[in-house]
């Protein structure tokens, strides 16, 4: 049982994480964390921004809908701020219309310094995201690595400071991408003891091939992501229903993003949950397309990271839509960032880490299928 200090002292990181006082806590209670000390030379510290691309190989050759790729480009960012460092990253598949001139280029425009306390995260971010309309990659990378940097100034992960369960981590979804029923099926056999949902692309020719080949290796329950390849409301719907007599649970972005009264008109008759990705970039986007869809698929690259997906997440839930979480191919930095976040959702996609061969740090861990978040302060990694 918690004793009373220990209650205190967890009730006082809490009321830090959404914005209330609680010095009084912590004076009466434990000596103070190491926030309070910063600056002991009396000199104010500032903040120092470092970043370096970073090329992400991959495991597999990677194919959806529109595309094939053995790599994926990265920028790999760090804020210090006396002696602490956070960490973050830019993850740019070439959908993503990022580059690593463009995300260089950004945050070379980046001025921390002005900046004098690194808890002043609306004030930061806010003046982050006005640098330009556009770099949603090279924001998200600035902000995890704040979020990092905070999270270890106050010595407690993001999960703990947003008032959520570890335990309630999801299962996250292990991607199969478009391939030879052969080399399907090898990935199948590959992962189909490890993980207890798999996602499968979509969006050519041959989907009822793919779902049959892995059908012919496992039962495990399957998210289609059809990378808006459907272009008839008719023929999706036909396939939602074959699909749903697979064992298939839900549905991303099935239809081009343009084609939003079509794809009202099939999630209106579909039996599975129907998600945005493509359709849906920013907090802005979620309330047009409440009926549209059933949920929304958030990820962190093109929301410009935490702070606007915990805002997502809130505005999601009031409008009665479910919520995935998501991710690029990227290291374990941004996927465990996102992770902090998975325990407030119903799917998650986060395994771009496992698809890569070259991961700079070790964090979030997928044990039986489940998202499982470690103790760690911040985003809850370290250095491989």
């Amino acid at each position: 049982m918690q004793n009373r200090r220990d209650f205190l002292k967890t009730a006082a990181f809490a009321a830090l994480g959404s914005g209330v006082v609680a010095n009084t806590l912590f004076a009466r209670t434990t000596p103070a964390p190491a926030l309070f000390n910063i600056g002991k030379s009396g000199i104010t510290p500032k903040m120092q921004l470092r970043f370096f691309p970073y090329e992400l190989q991959l495991q597999h050759v990677f194919t959806v809908a529109t595309y094939s790729r053995t790599t994926t480009p990265d920028v790999q960012v760090e804020i210090e701020y006396d002696g602490i460092i956070g960490y973050g990253e830019a993850s740019m598949p070439p959908y993503l219309g990022e580059t690593v001139q463009s995300v260089t280029a950004f945050l070379q425009k980046v001025n921390l310094e002005q900046f004098a306390d690194p808890f002043q995260l609306d004030d930061i971010l806010s003046y982050v995201d006005s640098l330009s309309p556009a770099d949603t990659a090279a924001k998200a990378a600035v902000d995890i690595a704040l979020h990092d940097l905070t999270g270890k100034l106050l010595q407690a992960p993001w999960y703990k400071l947003w008032g959520l369960n570890k335990e309630k981590t999801p299962d996250t979804t292990f991607t199969i991408g478009i391939d030879t029923p052969d080399v399907v099926r090898q990935k199948t056999r590959e992962c189909a003891d490890r993980f207890n949902i798999l996602k499968v692309k979509l969006g050519r020719d041959n989907d009822k091939e793919m779902i049959e080949t892995i059908r012919s290796v496992t039962d495990l329950p399957i998210a289609i992501d059809a990378n808006q390849g459907w272009k008839d409301k008719h023929y999706a719907l036909d396939m939602i229903h074959w699909l749903n007599e697979q064992g298939i649970v839900m549905i991303e972005q099935p239809m081009p993003k343009e084609q939003l009264d079509d794809t009202a008109w099939v999630t209106e008759r579909s039996p599975l949950p129907v998600f945005a990705d493509e359709s849906l970039q920013r907090l802005k986007d979620i309330a047009p397309l409440k009926g549209i869809f059933t949920g929304i698929n958030i990820k962190l690259m093109k929301c410009t990271g935490m702070r606007e997906a915990w805002k997502m997440i809130t505005l999601a839930r009031a409008l009665n839509m479910r919520v995935m979480v998501g991710c690029m191919t990227e290291t374990s930095c941004a996927c465990s960032a996102a992770a902090q976040l998975s325990p407030a959702v119903d799917f998650a996609d986060l395994d771009g880490n496992l698809l890569i061969s070259n991961d700079r740090f070790k964090g979030m861990e997928v044990i039986k299928g489940k998202i499982t978040l470690t103790n760690l302060p911040g985003i809850g990694v370290v250095k491989a």
